[in-house]
């Protein structure tokens, strides 16, 4: 999906929060259960453009009509290099409804858990007032 690619390389957060469906799951490399809704994810998602260092996508696949898409990519959380990947699904709309994210290897995928539960608070409270305001 190019626009949620050139989005998160851009660092336009606001920008793939657009491409959000209201009810998108995100299911993280580092939590047992998916988390729910536009609000959290987008929370979630600008707290790891914060923790990623040297993010770039290496390789798409899927499509380019399709509504599956698979966007790898290569980054660093501290001391620790990730690899990972994107599994985008999109709706009839072609908002993306389900956003599951993998990562290796283990040392780099707690390096992540370690700097996104760093995070908890103020990605907790960014998805409250994204809920209260008019537009959440």
């Amino acid at each position: 999906m190019r626009a949620f690619r050139a989005a998160v390389e851009a660092h336009d957060i606001d920008a793939v929060e657009a491409l959000l469906a209201d009810d998108v799951v995100f299911s993280s490399p580092v939590v047992f259960k998916p988390y729910r809704g536009k609000a959290i994810t987008a929370a979630i998602l600008r707290a790891v453009a914060r923790v990623f260092e040297d993010f770039r996508y290496e390789r798409v696949i899927g499509e380019a009509d399709g509504r599956d898409h698979a966007l790898l990519f290569a980054a660093r959380v501290g001391d620790r290099e990730i690899s990972g990947c994107d599994f985008l699904h999109l709706d009839a709309s072609g908002r993306i409804d389900e956003l599951t994210v993998m990562v290796r290897p283990l040392s780099g995928a707690q390096a992540l858990q370690t700097a996104m539960a760093a995070q908890f608070e103020r990605i907790a409270q960014e998805a409250q007032e994204a809920q209260a305001s008019p537009a959440g």
